[in-house]
Order: C-alpha cells, then structure tokens, then sequence
C-alpha cells in the first residue's frame, strides 16, 4: 500500500544501517575473510553473512518470547552488558542523515528504536550529536520486548503522545517493518543497511527508498 501522509504525525527510526552506516563498517572488516576464488562478490557475502547472524539473535528473542522466558532473557542481557568492556568505538554516520535530521526537527516528533542496548546507542548518538534531534529513545531494553515485536514502537508513540497508527517507522530490515506493522504504523523500508528490496516488499514496507535522507524529499 502506498504510503497515506496525512496520517504521519511521528517518525521512528532504526539506528544500525538506517542512521549508522553498520553494514560498510562490517562488510570492510569481514569481506577480506572470504576469497574472490571462492566468492565472486565478497562484500555481498559479508553482508549477507552479518544478517545471517543477526537473524538467530532475533529467532531467540523471539523464542523466549514464545516459552515465556523473556524476562530471563533480559536478566542475562543485563548481566553481560554490565560486565561487559565497553571500549572506544568509532560510528559512521550515512551521509547526509545529520543535515536531514536536522530539517526535519520540530516538524515532527521523533523517536529513535533501536536494539543496541543503551550505552551503544548513545555512543553512536551523542558522536553525532544527534541526540538534540530525538524526543525520545527507546533501546533493546528499554520495553518488555525488542523488536521485531511492537513493544518498541508502542512506547515511543505513547512517550510522543502520538498514536501508534500516526507513526511512520524507518528501518533497514525485516525485523523493522514487522515491528512497525504490528504496532499500527506505516513503514519505510531504506537500502542504505542490512536489508534488500524484495524481503522489504515482502514483508509489507509501504515504501522503499534508496536510503534514508531520501525521506526528506518524501515529506517536503
């Protein structure tokens, strides 16, 4: 379905690979581990390979979930994020994303959804300076369920005092267009990250862009 403007009121927005440029990162520093004789397009292999691994992360949230041990699951998410090194990190920023965010500031309230836990969510924001832009942040921890259940979606809308059906949610994978649909919202599929064209379709995006500064366009 095309996308209904008149019922965006809010964004939400995916960090890794829709803010953050994830996949290059990654897709550098794992490509050079997979021989062109074996793999004739090795960057494309490397991406798929990162979202092979994130998929079973999902499928286990998704588990717990299903038997009941979500809570148990969080506890051991906190317990190895408290324990855990945090050592300097360096983001890349898609280019672009700072001037659009900033445009797009005070025209409508917007969210950050991400399943980073919060202090990497915050590295990445405050390296920016996006923080200013984003009236609230919702990380992996921040509500019952991550993505790509609804919880998420559905605590940013309410902190935005926005209904879940007025948001738009922007991400790179599946797991967030099925978030964003399941809470109510429109949904943007963007080909700057992780995710391609047709698993987006697929999953029900109302729109795919090429990447995400393309939104400014779609909203002016």
């Amino acid at each position: 379905m095309p996308l209904d403007f008149a019922r965006i009121k809010a964004l939400c927005f995916d960090v890794d690979g829709t803010l953050s440029d994830t996949d290059d990162l990654y897709t550098q520093r794992i490509s050079r581990f997979f021989p062109r004789i074996l793999f004739p397009n090795p960057d494309h292999t490397a991406r798929r390979f990162i979202m092979w691994i994130e998929a079973p992360g999902n499928a286990l949230l998704g588990l717990a979930d299903t038997l009941g041990l979500d809570d148990q699951m969080v506890a051991v998410i906190n317990w190895l994020s408290r324990r855990r090194r945090h050592t300097p990190k360096k983001f890349l920023l898609i280019s672009g994303v700072d001037t659009m965010l900033a445009q797009l500031y005070g025209r409508f309230p917007m969210a950050v959804i991400s399943a980073r836990d919060e202090h990497g969510t915050m590295a990445f924001l405050d390296q920016y300076d996006l923080v200013k832009y984003f009236d609230v942040i919702v990380t992996g921890l921040s509500a019952e369920h991550t993505k790509p259940y609804p919880d998420p979606v559905l605590l940013a809308a309410q902190k935005m005092n926005v209904a879940p059906q007025n948001c738009l949610m922007i991400g790179d994978t599946t797991v967030d267009i099925r978030a964003g649909r399941s809470a109510g919202a429109q949904t943007v599929g963007v080909l700057c990250g992780f995710g391609e064209e047709a698993e987006l379709k697929k999953m029900g995006a109302d729109m795919i862009l090429n990447d995400t500064t393309k939104l400014l366009d779609l909203l002016n």
